[in-house]
């Protein structure tokens, strides 16, 4: 089978669909990915695909770049004559439904990470709404990374019941649990966080992702500042054309000695691994694959309680949910764990015990596998 990955930038290709793309190479299947010339693009050929096409995807509304783009995306896709594309990220998945739909090409899916439209207002949420009727409309099938991401999805009106699907308990492709093992990262863990400076004493709070005012980062840095004998570790990048964080947030980040902010990393595992609680205080998110990636290493998340966090967190057992945008109970949740190593320990537990069963990416990749040959009509791999 010929298989086309589109995403709109290689981040989500290299940090969250690499096992799958392995995998579906290793069965034979011919796998080629479509995604712009960013951070991490030479590295993708390094997975196993058998070609990487640069395409610049704009990630903001941009009628004439996004009509060049769709252009280009029908050209590659006639080029390429694939059996089945499969999109993730919004601009990415509304290009490669319509270039797809044109092109013919027999198998359509896209897997929806949440919606970038839930928190924004007027014309910018009712296009994001619309893109996400087409994509719904023009695809074979489409993929949430949660239940209640597919259950928001519904309410809203963008698709019927039955449209969206959740591949297992959820997540984009589950987690690795041989890279994200706290044994075999003890050492490199102990480097990261002797490189920050981090006092021995201190129990450390790590944030991964971006950090930008949607992520809650506002919230984060303010419960912070009411926390005593602690250190907050930011690992991921500052997306200040986006999405700005406050002046007075940035200029905290910058003041705190407690604070350490890493930018991106190519590898956040090394500095989960040495956290006593992952903190998630997003407004929005899909699944929120960060959670069972620290999950996965004893750590227990403080979260929010949003679409997607609420599956990703199960409240009082493998972490706390609090109300988005409440920075003192974030705070009261943040004491409250690490105040008490036996239930944080607990807690830490029992999420590896639910990375174990339910989130192992080696399942998850078999059933994407399964799913793809089904959808195909049971088109083996290409000689």
């Amino acid at each position: 089978m010929r298989i086309v990955r589109i995403a709109t930038i290689p981040f989500p290709v290299l940090h969250h669909l690499d096992g799958e793309i392995r995998a579906l190479a290793a069965a034979g299947h011919e796998v080629h990915v479509i995604t712009s010339r960013a951070e991490g693009f030479d590295r993708i050929a390094a997975l196993g695909t058998a070609s990487v096409v640069a395409m610049d995807i704009p990630r903001q509304i941009s009628p004439l770049r996004d009509l060049v783009a769709l252009v280009r995306l029908y050209g590659n896709l006639r080029r390429l004559n694939p059996d089945l594309v499969h999109s993730i990220t919004p601009k990415a998945g509304l290009l490669a439904a319509i270039a797809g739909w044109l092109c013919g090409v027999p198998v359509r899916l896209h897997s929806f990470t949440g919606q970038a439209w839930a928190e924004r207002k007027g014309a910018v949420r009712w296009l994001g709404r619309l893109a996400d009727r087409v994509i719904t409309g023009l695809n074979t099938r489409c993929y949430a990374d949660s239940v209640s991401q597919r259950d928001f999805l519904v309410a809203e009106g963008i698709c019927g019941p039955g449209a969206v699907h959740v591949r297992g308990m959820g997540s984009l492709a589950g987690v690795n649990l041989k890279r994200f093992d706290r044994t075999r990262l003890r050492a490199a863990a102990m480097q990261a966080r002797a490189g920050l400076g981090i006092p021995q004493n201190a129990k450390v709070i790590a944030f991964v992702g971006r950090v930008t005012r949607d992520k809650g980062i506002a919230e984060l840095v303010d419960a912070f500042g009411r926390l005593k004998n602690a250190a907050l570790v930011l690992v991921g990048p500052l997306e200040p054309e986006r999405d700005p964080l406050p002046a007075q947030t940035l200029a905290e980040i910058e003041r705190n000695p407690a604070i350490y902010p890493t930018g991106y990393v190519p590898n956040p595992e090394h500095y989960l691994a040495f956290a006593d609680l992952l903190c998630l205080p997003s407004y929005r998110e899909g699944f929120g694959i960060v959670v069972i990636e620290a999950a996965a290493l004893g750590v227990p998340c403080v979260g929010t309680a949003i679409v997607g966090l609420s599956d990703a967190v199960v409240g009082g057992k493998t972490g706390l949910l609090v109300p988005p945008k409440d920075a003192p109970a974030l705070a009261a949740a943040l004491e409250k764990l690490l105040a008490d190593d036996n239930v944080r320990d607990a807690m830490g537990t029992a999420a590896r015990e639910r990375v174990v069963s339910d989130f192992d990416s080696e399942k998850l990749e078999a059933m994407l596998l399964r799913e793809y040959t089904s959808l195909a009509g049971g088109n083996q791999p290409r000689p």
